[in-house]
């Protein structure tokens, strides 16, 4: 099991040495997204892509009316 330190560290490593602390940042931010996605998939938490289009829709809908 991979801890939180050692994935950041990965992550880290595998940018470029100019990196700045906004771009390490995103790429670290970015890196828990799709952690948190494919724990979500593996335990079942997950929607249809047209209950997403729905949802989609509910935003534009609710955003154009403001």
């Amino acid at each position: 099991m991979t801890t939180a330190k050692q994935s950041a560290k990965k992550v880290i490593d595998s940018l470029p040495d100019d990196s700045s602390y906004d771009e390490i940042l995103r790429e670290l931010a970015f890196a828990k997204m799709i952690e948190q996605g494919i724990d979500d998939s593996k335990n079942g938490r997950v929607i249809s892509n047209e209950e997403m289009k729905q949802k989609i829709a509910q935003w534009k809908s609710r955003k154009n009316s403001e």
